[in-house]
């Protein structure tokens, strides 16, 4: 197993711990992205039942029957529950599987709320970028020119806004920190903290406290720290509460319903299922973490939502009606992030990234909390999007190298995706050569934690 992250050895200067922490969080990074999700082959799955009108392929060019088919074969795969949807022009499939509720048998439903995780980077870099739009930021300003004192010394000057929105900035993720047991191969910070409120400052002084990655601009490493920076940015640019901001400009103008900032409030409001965290086998059997105060991830994660209102808010922002042209191109500006091999394993944007898939480049982000895991994507014209929800995390395991043993769920949930995006993708080609699809980016700052 990989060993834990630890503090720096007495005579080691912070440059030396700087170093060897990025190699880690490099390594983490590069077995993440080779996570191999879009596979089609694999045994079959027994059909969901769905209504008469549902039950086969329609015009429209949403299989139906097909789709159950395939999001059933998540749940058999080992995954207590799961819920989709699938958007293709006006037509639309929600489907569900599996248990909301291991111990009463509860199902799952088409439309039960689930935390969403780092999608919410999505929502803050639409907000972000349409204070760009009315010139209230500049991308390529210095952060210190909107928050002076929250990145010390230099770094203020020397990490612009774009870097935060596009994980070029260097600065450490805090997400480790805030749960101290876990460097100590401990989840007991799950549980002391799980009513904790911790304020965006304190969450920041987490990541900034830590050695620098790298100089800005000149790598790429994700980072929660970036977007609860670029919360506070917008706080003084507008005068207002980020997440007020978000909620009034961004998922009010999408028209979503049942997407919301939870604040202090643990407890999901309306259906939702309870959420089972394994943390790689050290919470045996799973635990449920349906009810959390997620101040701990504010603007960079903390967003409440249903499958439905992702695919209806990323079909938004990829037919351009939240952003201007030019926001939207920025946005799809992105860099390469490579694996160990220095294959280009997915591109970052502004808040989104983009995949290659049978049908061609995939736009979205994906998001895991504990508990909790959802992808969300569309295709790159805004015609066809798909998103997924399960309530079973971190049920992988690792090899003494640390590198991730492939799961049947992984394949399972690969093969919904690509079924969901590229309907008309030629099975036998696709199963040939998979494509992959990045594992949870919010996985990332726990790498080397499970052990």
């Amino acid at each position: 197993m990989a060993a834990p992250d630890r503090p720096p050895d007495p005579g080691e200067t912070h440059v030396q711990f700087a170093q060897q922490h990025r190699n880690r969080r490099l390594r983490g990074a590069a077995a993440a992205a080779a996570v191999t999700l879009a596979l089609l082959a694999g045994a079959p799955a027994q059909a969901a039942t769905v209504p008469p009108a549902e039950s086969s392929a329609a015009a429209d060019g949403i299989d139906r029957a097909a789709l159950a088919k395939a999001l059933d074969a998540v749940h058999e795969a080992g995954v207590y529950g799961a819920y989709a949807t699938v958007r293709d022009g006006r037509a639309r499939w929600n489907g569900a599987t599996g248990v909301a509720d291991r111990d009463t048998g509860r199902p799952t439903t088409p439309g039960m709320r689930h935390r969403v995780g780092s999608i919410t980077k999505s929502f803050t870099a639409v907000a972000v970028l349409q204070q760009s739009a009315r010139g209230r930021i500049g991308l390529d300003r210095p952060v210190a020119d909107y928050v002076p004192g929250l990145l010390p010394g230099e770094r203020g000057h020397k990490v612009t806004v774009r870097m935060l929105l596009n994980h070029t900035s260097g600065i450490a993720d805090y997400a480790a920190e805030a749960f101290p047991s876990l460097k100590e191969g401990s989840t007991r910070s799950l549980d002391e903290f799980r009513y904790r409120s911790i304020t965006p400052g304190r969450l920041i002084a987490l990541g900034t406290s830590q050695p620098q990655l790298f100089e800005p601009g000149s790598d790429w490493s994700y980072s929660n720290t970036n977007y609860v920076l670029l919360g506070e940015v917008l706080r003084q640019v507008t005068g207002e509460d980020p997440e007020k901001v978000i909620t009034r400009d961004v998922i009010r103008r999408a028209g979503l319903r049942d997407t919301y900032f939870p604040g202090t409030e643990a407890r999901i409001k309306g259906p939702h299922a309870r959420m089972y965290e394994n943390w790689y086998g050290l919470i045996d059997p799973p635990r449920d973490y349906a009810d959390y105060n997620m101040t701990w991830a504010g603007t960079a994660g903390a967003l409440v939502s249903t499958t439905d209102d992702l695919t209806a808010f990323y079909r938004a922002l990829f037919q351009g009606r939240l952003l201007p042209a030019e926001q939207l191109d920025q946005m799809r500006t992105t860099v390469p992030v490579k694996d160990e091999t220095g294959a280009v394993a997915m591109r970052y944007g502004l808040g989104v990234f983009s995949v290659e898939t049978p049908c061609g480049p995939a736009w979205g982000h994906n998001g895991a909390v504990f508990g909790a895991g959802t992808e969300a994507m569309t295709t790159a014209d805004g015609t066809r999007q798909y998103a997924a929800g399960h309530n079973l995390m971190k049920y992988e395991r690792f090899d003494a190298e640390g590198k991730p043993v492939p799961h049947p769920a992984d394949a399972a949930r690969g093969a919904f995706a690509i079924r969901a995006l590229c309907p008309a993708a030629d099975a036998a080609r696709t199963a040939a050569a998979p494509r992959p699809l990045p594992e949870p980016l919010d996985s990332l700052p726990f790498r080397g934690l499970h052990r």
